[in-house]
Parts: structure tokens; C-alpha cells; sequence
């Protein structure tokens, strides 16, 4: 499928900031599933920019901005070729090893009610990939999924008490779980084209990964009940939301912030047309 990505981020402030510093994880890579055709990062005023890639293999941009800035709005996207590999992930930068992602975080540390999940999960379903779906399939039926709550950055134990959440929320519980069980598994962010031809959307989208034996890195996404397909965009990972989040800063000047994002996944006009 041949998609088309706009994601903008609007900040405004209540006094003008002196400086600002943005660390934006905004550009995919491409691997097996999916091919970037295209992308681009601006920003609507001066700023010195500097791209890289972090630990964890995601390309980086940072951007300095000095003041005085009262508003600042940064771009990002662009047009990728994507398959559906039935969510493995081949051929993508893997700079660590998969043992790392047995590693705990403070968004995806289990409590003993998700541990009691794990041990069922393992014990239903020996097989490392049928357990991981099978996870995934119950994780669905018990997180109700809900789009408009704002807590990307609550942590895993507090939404499986709460039984609803983001898509971040379902992606850090299946990490912390699957990990429970002894498979490594990292959060995911990126985009999602939605088949109901709802393009603009309020945030991008987030699912998880899990290191198969014998098979790699296979994606899941438990707020859709799916494996990735030719739908997703992939951007980034980490072990949670703060090592693969679109973007993060500090700024130097006071008052308040306030935030609006806007993304829009299409068909490329190309395709959509034939």
C-alpha cells in the first residue's frame, strides 16, 4: 500500500520562551515492510537541526530554537511503500540485543495481577507465537480500548486495574506481560491508516513487539486484536513510550504550554484513484 503521512505539532505558550530544545522521533526507517519513498522534518521559524540515531536504532532529529518564541509548530511526513509481512520485522536496524527487552521499565512494570495473567497465558499456550496471540486476544477482550482519554504516559499496572486505555496503554501491558513471561517484547510507535477513511487523527498510533525464536521480531497490536499489516507505519521503539515518544523537549522561560496535534494517514492520491 502507498501511504501518505502529515503529522503537526502545534505548541503556543502564555509568555514568550527563550529557548527551546526538541528531540523529535519523526522519520521511519526502511526494512522488509515497508519502503520510505519520501519523508521530510521542518519547523516554521529558525532552528539549528541535527539528525542522528539514538540507541535503540530510531532516527533522531534534534532542533535548538532561540527565543523569544511565543508559538512554534514542527512537520513531519512524507510517503511510504508498505506489505503486509503478517507483522515480522525483517532487515530494520537492530543495534541491541533482544535480551535487553526482558528488561522491566517504569511504564511496564507488571504488578502481581499481571503476573497472574503471564503465568495463565504460559500455561495455556506453550508455543512462544500462539502465546503471543493468545495475549493479545485476551488483552483485547479485557482493556477497553478508548481513544480519547490523555495518559500515553500512565504506566502498565495502573490501566490493567483500570481495564481501559490508549493504545499506548494496551502496547506497554502486552510488553510487561510477555516479558513476564520470558519473551522479549518492546513498544512501538507510528502510524496507522484507517480503513473507515477516518484520516485526520488526534495522535499517532502505538502496538508492541515480540522476539519470536526462530522467527524474530513479530509485531502485535492488542488495541486492534491484529498482527501489523500493510496498514502500519513503523517509527520507532523502545522499551516504552519515553524512548520511542514523537517527540520530547524543555523549554527555558515559564508560563504554560499547550499542545495540539494533528495527524493525517491517507492512501497516496495515486492508488486511491486506481
Amino acid at each position: 500500500m502507498r501511504l501518505t503521512v502529515e503529522h503537526v505539532t502545534r505548541y503556543a505558550y502564555s509568555q514568550p520562551q527563550r529557548r527551546l530544545i526538541q528531540l523529535l522521533r519523526a522519520t521511519p526507517t526502511s526494512f522488509a515492510a515497508q519502503h520510505v519513498v519520501a519523508w521530510r522534518v521542518g519547523v516554521d521559524r529558525d532552528a539549528r537541526i541535527r539528525t542522528g540515531r539514538d540507541g535503540f536504532g530510531n532516527i533522531t532529529t534534534m532542533l535548538y530554537v532561540d527565543g523569544p518564541v511565543d508559538a512554534i509548530t514542527l512537520t513531519a511526513g512524507g510517503e511510504v511503500l508498505t506489505d503486509d509481512r503478517a507483522g515480522v520485522v525483517e532487515d530494520a536496524p537492530e543495534p541491541l540485543p533482544p535480551a535487553l527487552f526482558l528488561r522491566a521499565s517504569p511504564l511496564t512494570r507488571p504488578d502481581e495481577a499481571m503476573r497472574v495473567f503471564a503465568r495463565r497465558a504460559a500455561a495455556d499456550a506453550r508455543d512462544p507465537l500462539e502465546r503471543m496471540h493468545l495475549i493479545m486476544a485476551r488483552l483485547l477482550e479485557t482493556i477497553r480500548y478508548v481513544p480519547t482519554l490523555d495518559a500515553v504516559e500512565r504506566d502498565a499496572a495502573s490501566a490493567f486495574h483500570a481495564s481501559s486505555g490508549v493504545c499506548q496503554d494496551h502496547a506497554h501491558i502486552f510488553c510487561a506481560i510477555a516479558r513476564e513471561t520470558g519473551i522479549p517484547a518492546r513498544y512501538v510507535s507510528g502510524h496507522l491508516f484507517r480503513r473507515d477513511g477516518l484520516e485526520l487523527q488526534e495522535a499517532s498510533h502505538a502496538w508492541a513487539e515480540a522476539c519470536i525464536p526462530d522467527l524474530g521480531w513479530v509485531g502485535f497490536d492488542p488495541a486492534n486484536g491484529i498482527s501489523p499489516d500493510d496498514a502500519y507505519i513503523r517509527v520507532a521503539c523502545g522499551l516504552d513510550y519515553r524512548d520511542a515518544a514523537p517527540g520530547a523537549g524543555r523549554r527555558v522561560g515559564g508560563g504554560e504550554e499547550r499542545l495540539k496535534v494533528d495527524v493525517r494517514v491517507a492512501q497516496a492520491r495515486s492508488q486511491a484513484q486506481s
